[in-house]
């Protein structure tokens, strides 16, 4: 693989000026694209993640088809908590769900750290691609917040009440439970930078249910946690999450070189409130790409034009690949951006 650093998603990372815009989908790896769904029907979620040849062949298949500047390894949030014994199940339809889910301290002990050996088909899976890909390998992870939501809720929640509950009533047993993910999280993304990742991304997916004072207070030590545990390695990092145009610049606190920011607010406004020392990543409305042509393209404009030719702009959605996208909007999308940027 060739991931030089004057690739242009490697200089938008680092907020450098590049030839042109570099654009790359959460969730491109999977989701709307026939080839990922053929593989689906003969084999399950975690089997292809654990599988190196077919995790290798999910991530690189976007590349191919839609000619991003990225890829994305193929994962799953829960996958460091499934490799260290906690009970996971992946519902069709639901989402992780947790049995028995995570309600006291004493469930803490149920957490160990993650060692490299407990996901040696991560490392295995990079090596694969770093003989295939011709553009940077971003890692992926779920940042504590988001893990500690579904370890507490027992799966996916709209309210996040039994995780305030825990949060507010016992935050003692909070802030264990955050550290030791943010342990876990930085260990997972290690491997994949130490087999050969250029840059990682963290999902803080959930983050936008609590306020900035919350969020703060309970969220941002853990987050950055996870950011220094990886300083070392001297590679890029991406922060994203959903509904948190209230806690942007938190998130660029915690300590990563890219914040993630969806659709709810403008990129220009987003830049205003991050400042000039932080690139940003988004933002198109996922939903915008079941539009017709004309108004897809409409939306891609302004977004590149509220950016202003600024670097350290990644386009992306504001939020992943919705199932029913045609991929050919998406490869539109990407041409598009190439030639206006």
């Amino acid at each position: 693989m060739t991931s030089p650093a004057d690739s242009p998603f490697l200089l938008a990372c680092r907020n450098r000026p590049a030839d042109r815009v570099p654009v790359w989908f959460m969730r491109q790896a999977g989701r709307s694209l026939p080839e990922y769904r053929a593989l689906r029907e003969k084999h399950g979620m975690f089997d292809i993640i654990c599988t190196p040849e077919l995790a290798a062949e999910v991530t690189m298949q976007p590349v191919r088809r839609l000619g991003v500047d990225a890829a994305i390894f193929f994962s799953d949030i829960v996958v460091p908590l499934k490799a260290i014994g906690v009970d996971v199940e992946l519902k069709a339809g639901v989402g992780p769900v947790i049995n028995p889910p995570f309600r006291t301290a004493a469930d803490l002990d149920r957490l160990r750290p993650l060692e490299p050996g407990d996901v040696p088909y991560v490392a295995e899976t990079v090596r694969i691609l770093l003989g295939e890909l011709h553009v940077p390998l971003i890692g992926f992870a779920g940042a504590p917040f988001t893990l500690a939501s579904y370890l507490v809720e027992g799966g996916p929640s709209r309210t996040y009440a039994r995780t305030k509950a825990l949060m507010y009533g016992e935050p003692d047993t909070w802030t264990e439970l955050l550290s030791a993910l943010a342990d876990i999280t930085s260990a997972f993304l290690r491997v994949q930078v130490e087999a050969g990742a250029s840059a990682v991304q963290l999902f803080d997916s959930w983050a936008g249910a609590l306020g900035p004072d919350d969020y703060q207070r309970y969220v941002l030590p853990a987050s950055a946690e996870v950011f220094d545990g990886l300083a070392d390695l001297g590679v890029p990092s991406i922060h994203f999450g959903v509904n948190t145009g209230e806690l942007l610049p938190l998130m660029a606190d915690a300590g990563a070189d890219v914040v993630g920011v969806d659709w709810r607010v403008p990129i220009d406004v987003a830049r205003e409130r991050l400042g000039a020392g932080v690139a940003v990543q988004g933002n198109l409305d996922p939903a915008v790409c079941l539009s017709p042509w004309t108004a897809v393209e409409a939306k891609v404009r302004d977004i590149l034009d509220r950016n202003a030719r600024r670097p350290g702009h990644i386009f992306n959605l504001g939020h992943g690949v919705l199932p029913e996208t045609d991929p050919q909007v998406l490869r539109r999308i990407v041409d598009l951006v190439h030639a206006l940027g």
